[in-house]
Parts: C-alpha cells; structure tokens; sequence
C-alpha cells in the first residue's frame, strides 16, 4: 500500500504542476514551449487551458484527500478516492494518445504514474 500512495503522491504533484502551466502560466515563452504553441495561439486558447488546469487540480486534491483517508486509517474509502482520481488521471493520458498520436511523449509524462499507481493499488488491495 505504501508504494501505491507514493507514487499517487507523486501523480498528484505531477499534476498540480500541469495545472500551474494550464491556469497560471499558459501564456509565458517556457509553457508554450513545453506545449508546442505559439503566443497567439497560447492567447486563443488561454480560458481553455485555465479551466482545463483546473480538472488536473481537482484530480490532485482528490489524489491527495484519499492519501489522507488511508493514513487514517479509511482504507477502503482512501482506495476509492485514489484509484478514482489516478484512474482518472491514465485515462486523460489515454485518450490524449489516441486523439493527438503525435502526443505519445506528453501522453507517457502524464498517464505513467497514474498507471503505475494504479497498478500498484489493485496489487496492494488484493
């Protein structure tokens, strides 16, 4: 269980970053690089990302709230919480890869811990 909190741990974190990228720094020359965009193109879609970075927020918070429950001593609602937000988390990546191909490598970045988390919380409750 504790591997599987870790690397949730660490998909949360991963994902709070996104969401600083997406809702605060969309616009700035380091974002749009990481994202491939141009500034104006960076300016057209700025209130999507900004919302957009909100769900990866939510998704941490929720990762984080399940940590919680479990080290509480609530495993099976802290599992609940986990494998519904890092599931969430792979199945984002998922569809970014079937949808952009050209998008494996930002894919594999985000949906790699959720997955191995979530790999390793089915183990762990078995």
């Amino acid at each position: 269980m504790t591997l599987a909190l870790i690397l949730s741990a660490l998909a949360a974190v991963l994902h709070v970053y996104i969401f600083v990228m997406e809702s605060l720094t969309w616009t700035s020359p380091r974002t749009r690089a990481v994202f491939g965009m141009t500034a104006e193109d960076a300016q057209t879609t700025k209130l999507l990302a900004f919302n957009q970075g909100f769900y990866n927020l939510f998704l941490a918070l929720i990762t984080a709230t399940g940590i919680v429950m479990v080290v509480a001593g609530q495993r099976g609602v802290g599992a609940a919480l986990v494998l519904a937000s890092v599931g969430s988390m792979l199945a984002a990546a998922l569809v970014l890869r079937a949808s952009a191909p050209d998008k494996t490598r930002a894919a594999l970045t985000q949906g790699g811990l959720p997955l191995l988390a979530v790999a390793a919380m089915v183990v762990a409750l078995l």
